[in-house]
């Protein structure tokens, strides 16, 4: 690596980070860095032997995520239910 990749690297880093907030996603993508980094912490906590604090902040960063990602749930159900009901459609009726 030359001298000057450093550099380079960090000011694509920044910039790609100053358009990410522009476009509205670098929030969206911080509010779930925050509970994947709790979780981690978690992990970290675990495997030192400490279960206690290694499971009290794997849950709580679960629970931040959940309500992160809690939009994606309804979309799965609602191609779920589509899903079924062709299938259903598709059936010969037996009676």
């Amino acid at each position: 690596m030359r001298k000057g990749n450093g550099l380079a690297l960090l000011l694509i880093v920044f910039g790609l980070l100053l358009i990410l907030g522009k476009l509205g996603i670098f929030g969206f993508l911080m509010g779930l860095l925050i509970p994947v980094l709790v979780i981690g912490l978690g992990v970290v906590a675990w495997s030192n032997g400490s279960r206690l604090l290694g499971g009290i902040l794997g849950l709580i960063g679960a629970i931040m995520l959940l309500g992160k990602l809690s939009f994606l749930f309804v979309w799965v159900a609602a191609i779920a239910l589509i899903i079924f009901g062709v299938s259903m459609l598709g059936k010969k009726s037996s009676l």
